[in-house]
């Protein structure tokens, strides 16, 4: 088992490509490789799996194939931490036996489990190296396909592979405050599952007031769901205050005026700089 740690941000087609080319332009930066990456991810006909929150997918990349399973986690200080188990595998078929020592064996029952739905994209990695740390930045572009719907995927995501964790706020941020982005907290899995018709989350019409991790939540199910984040100005009160912490009181106040206006992915559009916004309150709700 293994702990991973991550910052993910989705941008549009045009901003993944100019978030790419400033990635490599980095003096820090040592291209990757590219690769075509189909996730064929697995549940029970009653979403056990999805109520555990949890995950798990086989992994095509060439001719290698890979189980994994990974819990949701938590959300902090701007990335997720997950716990995470790999596997490597000689086909494509779920091997049920690796499962026994994991949480899942006490969970469910493991017979049930069937593909529920896929993600396939094509992976551009650059590493981003640092006298502090190590981080893998993944380019992922392609679709996410389920109930018979599919939807564009474009992320940036950087993972932490040693060193300082504070190097993925840094490189996030940095990379904001280039092209329009948003930090994202619903993952693809989460995707796939409501594109699949297993998860029907709503948003909170009239929430009291919102921790920051509750905003940003807000935020990342407003873009799921395409929809417009509707608060009142008295649930936002802790997020001013943490924005003014950050000294975005400015930014802060532009994005408040027009936030219920407009459904999410607009948004970004609208208020390019929502993403170096979020990152500074995710990072500010830390200290």
């Amino acid at each position: 088992m293994a702990v991973e740690l991550e910052i993910k941000l989705t941008l549009s087609e045009r901003a993944q490509a100019q978030a790419l080319e400033w990635l490599l332009a980095q003096p820090e930066a040592r291209p990757g490789g590219q690769k075509l990456l189909v996730n064929r991810y697995y549940d029970t006909p009653g979403a056990a799996l999805n109520r555990a929150r949890a995950a798990l997918r086989v992994r095509q990349s060439g001719n290698r194939y890979i189980q994994t399973l990974k819990t949701q986690g938590e959300f902090v200080d701007g990335a997720h931490r997950r716990q995470e188990w790999e596997w490597p595998l000689p086909g494509p078929e779920l091997d049920l036996s690796l499962l026994e020592s994991t949480p899942l064996k006490q969970q469910l029952d493991l017979q049930q489990l069937q593909v529920a739905f896929e993600t396939n994209f094509t992976r551009q990695v650059v590493m981003l190296e640092t006298a502090d740390a190590l981080v893998e930045v993944a380019v992922d572009s392609g679709e996410i396909v389920g109930g018979g719907q599919s939807r564009a995927l474009h992320e940036v995501e950087f993972e932490l592979k040693s060193g300082n964790p504070a190097a993925l706020m840094s490189w996030a941020k940095a990379l904001a405050d280039e092209v329009p982005v948003l930090l994202n907290l619903v993952s693809k899995a989460e995707q796939g599952y409501y594109l699949a018709g297993i998860y029907r989350p709503e948003l909170d019409q009239a929430p009291g007031e919102l921790s920051v991790t509750e905003f940003l939540h807000q935020l990342s199910l407003g873009w799921l769901l395409q929809k417009p984040l509707i608060c009142p100005e008295s649930s936002l009160l802790q997020v001013k205050k943490s924005a003014t912490q950050a000294r975005d009181q400015a930014l802060w106040d532009e994005v408040q005026a027009i936030i219920g206006q407009y459904a999410v992915p607009e948004l970004i559009d609208k208020a390019p700089r929502l993403g170096a916004l979020q990152l500074a309150l995710a990072g500010s709700s830390s200290n």
